[in-house]
């Protein structure tokens, strides 16, 4: 069993910037595919980062260049730096833990770009 607790969401001016993080629990983290993902009202979840355990990373093209994944392998922690932050980034954003067929979801975090 994997907990996933994110912290770090809140509410921005636009522009701004926040740091998510997403702390895991049990083992393997460093082999897992971690994500992010976000849920705008009304709207499906959609992809916005994904990083490997080999290090790469994909970015949904709405928020390459402000975005940037990374994750601490000793803290068992994946992050969200989020910068230049828009309002239509206003969305629950969901941490993702997948490895093999284990599939796994944080509570999530709000994120409100508002002026």
């Amino acid at each position: 069993q994997v907990q996933l607790v994110e912290s770090g969401g809140g509410l921005v001016q636009p522009g701004g910037s926040l740091r998510l993080s997403c702390a895991a629990s049990g083992s393997f983290f460093r082999f897992a595919t971690m994500g992010w993902y976000r849920q705008a009202p009304e709207k499906q979840r959609e992809l916005v980062a994904i990083i490997t355990s080999g290090g790469n990373t994909e970015y949904a093209d709405s928020v390459k260049g402000r975005f940037t994944i990374s994750g601490d392998n000793a803290k068992n922690t994946v992050y969200l730096q989020m910068n230049s932050l828009k309002p239509e980034d206003t969305a629950v954003y969901y941490c993702n833990y997948r490895l093999g067929a284990l599939d796994y979801w944080g509570q999530g975090t709000q994120v409100t770009v508002s002026s």
